[in-house]
């Protein structure tokens, strides 16, 4: 078992969903029901998954949430992409989020390569 409150992947995790609820308050009112709420259900899924797994008794088992918390990064990605062409947001700030979500795919790769 391990303590995810102190695991980095948790810890950038957290930070990106609080990064996401920023960028959605300024979205238009149509979207609260559709891209805003999936972009923060996609977010929030990430340290939630990571956190769920570290409290199962194998390695394996800690290694499938890690597969589920990629799939919200990659899925929070896309309707980042989307948002940014439908010009909800900029360019510059479309880019940042997704370098933090593609560091944060980096790091559950490299944890769940040491699990293995």
């Amino acid at each position: 078992m391990h303590n995810f409150k102190q695991m980095q992947i948790w810890i950038k995790s957290m930070e990106l969903v609080k990064d996401v609820y920023q960028l959605t308050e300024s979205f238009p009112g149509l979207e609260k029901f559709g891209l805003i709420s999936q972009m923060q259900r996609a977010a929030v899924s990430v340290p939630a998954n990571i956190a769920e797994g570290s409290a199962k008794s194998s390695n394996k088992d800690f290694c499938r949430f890690l597969e589920i918390s990629t799939g919200s990064l990659f899925e929070l990605e896309t309707l980042i992409v989307l948002s940014a062409n439908l010009n909800y947001l900029d360019f510059q700030t479309s880019e940042e989020i997704q370098f933090k979500i593609n560091e944060i795919e980096k790091m559950i790769y490299g944890f769940k390569q040491k699990l293995n």
